[in-house]
């Protein structure tokens, strides 16, 4: 962005010890949007106090938060929100500068190999054999123990590109591998579990509809690709002591997905300095939940 009068004015008043003064500063700079992001960085480059410099990181990521309302706020209300798409805007929190290219074309590696797999007389569980092998076994993708240490076990791009991650990541990489293939497989509620339900052939979601128990063929367990029956998901549930409610079979949406994913992902800004992150993730769970009301 071309610097002005008004932009080099308000860069000189970004070391003001007034936080008055500093707070509208930095909104007025957020008003600029976007492009003034390169005329910040170069003011970071040339800044050698760290103080200064910490707080042009801030405005630029405010700069990034701003944007990254906006685009999931156009993601929600899209007619067909893309999980993939929704996965990588929440890395982009944290890497706003994320390239996409190289996520898709693991994602698509993986599709292909598994679709030279696949064929129309494979049952269900078949198919579900094939997923898992290429998956885990081909592609050696890792389920990791679900920790609030790292935010990277969250992020798809660097679930794939370390090969391990935790059950909420594996499981939508998963699901975005059976979406591609048109295998009726979907995220569903298990308390405290990432479990993929394996639907019939005949399986619409209707969000009106919570009957669907019968519909599911079997289950499995994102972390590793183990199958597992009815009778093995009823014993769990009775282990922590929960009812076998309806609603637990109810495949997820995209948003519920993401906004879950989200809610986990602020889970490991909770050091002091680290808090604002926490609460605008939070703020993004409570926009998500605003628009799919």
């Amino acid at each position: 962005m071309q610097e002005t009068k008004e932009l080099n004015a308000l860069f000189t008043l970004i070391d003001d010890p007034d936080e008055v003064v500093y707070t509208t500063v930095t909104e007025k700079l957020v008003g600029y949007g976007k492009p003034v992001i390169p005329n910040l960085e170069h003011l970071w480059e040339t800044t050698p106090n760290e103080e200064i410099q910490e707080r042009i990181e801030m405005i630029i990521h405010r700069l990034h938060f701003t944007d990254l309302q906006s685009d999931f706020t156009e993601w929600v209300n899209s007619p067909c929100p893309d999980l993939l798409f929704g996965a990588l805007l929440v890395a982009k929190f944290q890497y706003p500068d994320l390239q996409t290219t190289p996520v898709l074309q693991d994602i698509e590696k993986i599709r292909r190999n598994v679709w030279l797999e696949l064929n129309s007389f494979l049952t269900p569980l078949e198919q579900a054999n094939v997923l898992s092998s290429i998956i885990y076994n081909y592609y050696h993708l890792k389920g990791i123990e679900l920790k609030y240490e790292n935010p990277d076990d969250f992020f798809l791009h660097k679930v794939l590109e370390a090969k391990k991650g935790n059950a909420i990541a594996n499981s939508i990489i998963y699901q975005i591998i059976c979406e591609k293939l048109e295998v009726n497989a979907r995220i569903i509620n298990i308390p405290k579990q990432s479990i993929i339900a394996f639907f019939n052939s005949e399986f619409e979601l209707d969000e009106s509809n919570t009957q669907y128990r019968d519909q599911i063929h079997f289950f499995v367990d994102a972390t590793n690709g183990q199958a597992y029956s009815h009778t093995d998901i009823e014993t769990y549930l009775k282990r922590i002591g929960a009812s076998l409610d309806p609603a637990y079979f109810v495949p997820k949406t995209h948003p519920q997905i993401i906004k879950h994913l989200i809610g986990e992902v602020a889970k490991c800004f909770c050091k002091v300095e680290q808090e604002y992150k926490q609460q605008e993730l939070l703020q993004l769970v409570a926009l998500i939940d605003e628009l799919i009301v």
